[in-house]
């Protein structure tokens, strides 16, 4: 995934499901920076890698050209 793309979070932790926000960096220490909404407000988060799902919110391009699919 590349760096600020807009990102659905899911964390069991803070109970964020599908909360809204924008992959800035990922650690080698093992965490996202994520700058997501907590109310109204932006906040620059880490999130510990193990027990994250980032998902792009922007969907992939099937019809791509260059997209191979294995069967």
């Amino acid at each position: 995934m590349e760096l600020h793309t807009e990102v659905l979070i899911h964390n069991e932790t803070l109970g964020v499901k599908g909360g809204r926000g924008v992959l800035l960096q990922i650690s080698p220490e093992g965490y996202y920076e994520v700058s997501c909404f907590f109310g109204e407000r932006r906040h620059r988060t880490l999130l510990p890698i193990q027990g994250t799902v980032l998902i792009s919110r922007d969907p992939e391009d099937v019809t791509s050209p260059d997209l191979e699919i294995e069967r």
